[in-house]
C-alpha cells in the first residue's frame, strides 16, 4: 500500500456488507465528502426481490440474473477509464454477486448463474478499496426490521444469519484489493459527524493490505 492518502488516491471504492449494515447510507455519506459518483443498486427496481422473500426456492434464479445483469450495467463504464473522471464510490462488488447465487440457487441453476455470468462480465480492474461493514446476526435483524421496508418484511432471520455468515467466509478469502473491514456495531457514521469523520481518518491511515476497525464501547 501507498504511504499516500489511501481514501483520497482511490478512484474506484466499494462499500460491502450483508443487508442492514449501512453500506448505501455510507455510500452516500463518503460520495458527498469526496465529491464521488455513486454506483448503487437498485432493490427496488427488481420485480422479483419481493417474492424472492416470500418463496426463495421458486424466484432465487429470476432474481439473482436481475441483480447480475444490474450490477454488469452499472459497472460497464469502469472497463473504460478514459470516461470515469470523478471517483466512483458502489455499494457492491461484483464478485460477491456468486455469495447470493451459492446461497440460493439449486446445483442446476448454479451451473447457468455462472455460464451467464462469464459471458455477460465486463474486464474491469479490481476496486482500488474495499469498505467491508460488519454487524452481529442480531444487529442485522434488528435494524432489518426497524427501517420496515415492505419487501424485507419478510425476509427470515435464518436467512440473514446464513448470509452475514456468507459474507465473513467470503472476505476472509478475498485479496483482489485491499480491504478495511469496520466492525459496525458501535460507530454512528450515518448520524454523528464525530463518527463518520473518524471513520474517513482510519482510512485515511490505512497502510496494509487488510486492517481493521472495531471501536470498543
Amino acid at each position: 500500500m501507498s504511504t499516500r492518502n489511501t481514501l483520497t488516491a482511490a478512484r474506484h471504492i466499494v462499500i460491502e456488507g450483508p443487508i442492514g449494515v449501512g453500506k448505501t447510507s455510507l455510500a452516500h455519506r463518503l460520495g458527498a465528502h469526496l465529491d464521488a459518483e455513486l454506483h448503487l443498486e437498485q432493490p427496488e427496481l427488481n420485480p422479483f426481490l419481493s417474492r424472492f422473500y416470500q418463496d426463495q426456492q421458486r424466484y432465487a434464479l429470476q432474481t439473482q440474473l436481475f441483480f447480475l445483469c444490474q450490477r454488469i450495467d452499472k459497472l460497464r463504464d469502469l472497463s473504460q477509464p478514459d470516461l470515469v473522471t470523478r471517483p466512483v464510490i458502489a455499494d457492491f462488488l461484483l464478485e460477491k454477486d456468486s455469495l447470493f447465487a451459492l446461497l440460493t440457487l439449486s446445483e442446476d441453476e448454479y451451473g447457468l448463474y455462472r455460464q451467464i455470468c462469464e459471458h455477460l462480465s465486463p474486464q474491469t480492474a479490481p476496486p482500488d478499496l474495499v469498505i467491508y461493514l460488519q454487524a452481529k446476526p442480531e444487529t442485522l435483524i434488528a435494524r432489518v426490521r426497524r427501517r420496515g421496508i415492505d419487501m424485507e418484511r419478510s425476509i427470515g432471520d435464518a436467512y440473514l444469519t446464513r448470509l452475514a455468515e456468507s459474507y465473513m467466509h467470503f472476505f476472509h478469502n478475498y485479496n483482489a484489493a485491499p480491504v478495511m473491514v469496520v466492525n459496525s456495531e458501535n460507530i454512528n457514521f450515518v448520524d454523528s459527524d464525530d463518527d463518520f469523520q473518524l471513520l474517513v481518518k482510519r482510512i485515511e491511515a490505512m497502510r496494509g493490505h487488510r486492517e481493521y476497525f472495531n471501536r470498543g464501547e
